[in-house]
């Protein structure tokens, strides 16, 4: 590919922002290095491997690649038999070695996962896997460089021992700083000198401590000495990192001959991660600007759909559809300045380089690029003063060039064709030079400002008219690309909306070849016809997208369903079993009771108040079923329709009633027998009067006072919820009872439970009235409560 083309259609502008998601050395140097390529299947792996990456982003985010400097310098050393790498060389290729696992394990994750990749696995399976030396390298060096304790038992010890010294360097030295020899010290620090231990002494007293000074301020105010009861400690320190530094020596060295022999792999492994990586980099690319695959025609065909130029942000661009190769081979975009002409050639060009280059394009899905042998463009105003060539001279320079080396398998673009002449000279040139174009088969797009063209290609085989939209109304253009209609001239047009007298605008008008003003007429009319097609057009796919969406949404949602369904079915069915089961075990444990109950009837009367609470238990187990809107439901809620003067059940007292009036809060006041009651809604259920024969006696059936319950309540030692529960319990017992009144012992203890029960009677309409018991029988440790 000629290197003029890719300076004119600012290819390298394309590589720049792709660098910028590059993480290695060598990732950067194949984006340098990137150019178009005419092979077909280069082209189809290139793009294969780019579907790949994207494929991996959309599903991972990305592949783990971490940032890896270039390690072919240091493999170059590695050949001279006694180099030694440093730690920060050795912890570059310790990061590609990790790479390489975490990268391998990764691909094996999406294999398990049974994601289908088609190229890049080819690439992956290339790499090559040291775990030995990658265990002894991470075990070895850090990620600064730096010689790890774990390099070696030997280097482990020694930085013990200096650990040791410099701590008990620091003890001694530190009784300097807290004891009443601080007072002769510039500050009371321990700080560092040609590597040994040392206090900042005020000069003045130098003679106050004895050791070896080792520096002094600027000022000549403070000196650096060095303790004599540190001295020798100084100096094993100082041993013990020499040694330490000569046991760092041989492990380099021992860890630069351990890499040695595996130079050629690690330049492959380097390789392969920047090839990956590079991968990685076009499908975040496609990704941030919106691209997509396009297909690869073998036979050059561009059709390339809402096409817009990568360059200009997206909000701002116009996308355009451009076809070419199929039916024409060549394009003559005419029509005024300013209009978008050239930046649609620049569009068409760049997409197919970067196509071309294995990159995704900044079209619509099924757009198509072609693989040309080279792709030529003149485009802008190349004036030469040291060539002394003009605008004119320029351009024919270069496409004389472009003639020299086109062939059928080129696409040339060509920018204001015939341009910087006499207009009648330049026309004809225009002409001749496209039908030279054609003759030689390549394709084509050329633009030009001259009228004679619209004809010309209307006249040809394989050439097409084309034209860039221009609002009247506005006086401003629309960058909207017109295949199959020439540019018209806006001149008298643009006159007359700007306020140019009609006389003058109908004289010029006069004056216009009548041919000329057919064809213009003709245009306007096709133009208007192109509009409202493209309306339409823009509209219907705005449906489709929106019925499509819909239609997959559906899609997942149902294919959710059935797959769900099953599943969900066999769920209820064991959360009813485990409701079954529960109401099972607390049903038996209920029938339990009442039958150990039942067999002490001999010994203790069973309380009618536990006989009401156990019918109440097993009534509360029934589950009452979620009904849907039908005749069973009409049935159901009529049975809640309740109104004052109806007959109802109370279901957890199991006993009929009959209602009296609505309170708050969804209540009722229950007229039970001589009882009158407040009851939940929830827990009332109309009642089906029974048919009595009318020869049948009635027969009235009166309860005397229990002897089976105790009128005395003792609460004493009971937790406080448990209480009140009980004395809500005792209250309605005592009422079924007939108990014109009960006592209530709490105790006085910290009036928690006296409160508790105060509050209750307070809010509870079946009391009369209630009070502390009498001194002599508890005072206020009990409450004598009075009943309706």
């Amino acid at each position: 590919m000629n290197e003029k083309v890719l300076e004119t259609l600012e290819y390298g502008k394309i590589k720049e922002q792709l660098a910028k998601y590059l993480t290695t050395d060598r990732g950067r140097q194949i984006v340098d290095l990137l150019t178009p390529s005419p092979s077909f299947e280069t082209v189809s792996q290139r793009l294969a491997q780019t579907a790949d990456g994207a494929d991996i982003v959309r599903l991972k985010g990305e592949i783990p690649i971490p940032k890896l400097a270039d390690i072919a310098p240091y493999m170059k050393r590695l050949r001279i038999e006694n180099a030694s790498l440093s730690g920060t060389e050795l912890s570059h290729i310790t990061k590609l070695l990790r790479a390489v696992q975490v990268v391998t394990e990764f691909f094996r994750g999406l294999a398990a996962e049974e994601v289908t990749l088609k190229s890049v696995p080819s690439i992956v399976d290339r790499l090559t896997l040291m775990p030995e030396v990658t265990k002894r390298m991470v075990a070895s060096v850090d990620e600064d460089g730096r010689i790890l304790d774990g390099a070696s038992s030997q280097l482990r010890s020694i930085r013990r021992t200096i650990a040791a010294t410099q701590s008990n360097i620091r003890s001694k030295m530190g009784k300097f700083i807290k004891g009443s020899d601080a007072k002769y010290l510039s500050e009371p620090i321990i700080t560092v000198r040609d590597g040994r231990f040392v206090l900042p002494i005020k000069a003045e007293y130098k003679q106050r401590f004895g050791g070896i000074i080792h520096d002094q301020s600027a000022s000549g105010q403070t000196l650096y000495v060095e303790p004599n009861n540190v001295v020798e400690m100084n100096n094993q320190l100082r041993r013990d990192q020499l040694a330490e530094r000569a046991e760092v020596r041989r492990i380099l060295a021992e860890l630069t001959n351990l890499i040695r022999p595996h130079r050629d792999e690690l330049l492959a492994n380097m390789d392969l991660v920047g090839q990956l990586d590079f991968v990685n980099a076009k499908a975040k690319f496609a990704h941030a600007t919106g691209s997509v695959m396009p297909k690869v025609s073998p036979k050059n065909v561009i059709n390339l759909r809402k096409a817009r130029h990568p360059l200009i942000p997206r909000d701002q661009v116009v996308a355009n559809d451009i076809e070419l190769g199929d039916q024409y081979n060549t394009i003559i975009v005419t029509g005024p300045n300013t209009g978008g002409k050239t930046i649609t050639i620049k569009t068409v060009g760049l997409l197919q380089l970067m196509g071309q280059s294995g990159l995704f394009i900044t079209a619509n899905e099924d757009s198509q690029i072609g693989v040309f042998d080279n792709v030529f463009a003149d485009i802008g105003d190349e004036q030469s003063i040291e060539a002394n060539l003009s605008t004119f001279s320029s351009h024919m320079d270069n496409i004389i060039s472009i003639l020299k080396q086109t062939s059928k398998d080129s696409l040339v673009l060509l920018d204001e064709l015939g341009a910087g002449t006499d207009p009648k000279e330049g026309a004809a040139l225009a002409m001749a030079i496209i039908d030279a174009f054609h003759q030689i088969g390549g394709e084509l797009i050329a633009t030009t400002h001259y009228p004679e063209l619209k004809a010309f290609a209307y006249n040809r085989q394989g050439i097409i008219n084309a034209s860039m939209e221009f609002d009247v109304e506005t006086l401003q253009p629309t960058y909207r690309f017109l295949l199959g209609i020439p540019g018209q001239s806006n001149a008298l047009n643009i006159a007359s909306k700007l306020g140019m007298p009609a006389a003058i605008i109908d004289q010029a008008r006069a004056l216009t070849d009548s041919e000329n003003q057919d064809i213009n007429n003709m245009i306007e009319e096709l133009t208007a016809q192109t509009k409202r097609a493209h309306d339409e057009a823009d509209e219907l796919d705005q449906q489709l997208k929106e019925s499509t969406r819909l239609q997959h949404d559906l899609q997942d949602k149902f294919t959710k369903y059935e797959s769900q369904k099953e599943r969900l079915v066999e769920q209820a069915k064991q959360q009813a079993n485990q409701v079954v089961e529960e109401a099972k075990k607390k049903a038996d444990r209920i029938i339990d009771d009442l039958h150990q109950k039942q067999a002490q009837v001999g010994k203790v009367a069973v309380k009618e108040n536990e006989l009401i609470d156990a019918k109440g238990a097993l009534n509360q187990l029934e589950s009452a079923p979620s009904l849907t809107k039908n005749k069973v439901l009409r049935k159901e809620k009529a049975k809640h329709d309740f109104h004052p003067g109806d007959d109802v059940l109370v279901k957890s007292y199991g006993q009929q009633g009959t209602l009296l009036r609505k309170d708050k809060n969804h209540t009722w006041d229950v007229q039970i027998g001589i009882l009158k009651m407040q009851i939940e809604e929830s827990d009332l259920e109309k009642a089906t009067p029974a048919k009595q024969d009318k020869n049948q006696y009635q027969t009235h059936v009166s309860r005397t006072r229990s002897t089976g319950m105790s009128p005395t309540l003792d609460l004493r030692g009971h937790r406080y919820e448990e209480a009140m529960t009980e004395v809500d319990r005792y209250i309605d017992s005592a009422l079924l009872a007939g108990y014109p009144s009960v006592t209530i012992i709490h105790g006085k203890g910290t009036g928690a439970l006296r409160k508790g029960v105060t509050e209750y009677l307070k809010r509870n309409p079946r009391v009369k009235s209630f009070g502390y018991s009498a001194p002599n029988a508890g005072g206020d440790g009990s409450t004598v409560v009075k009943l309706k």
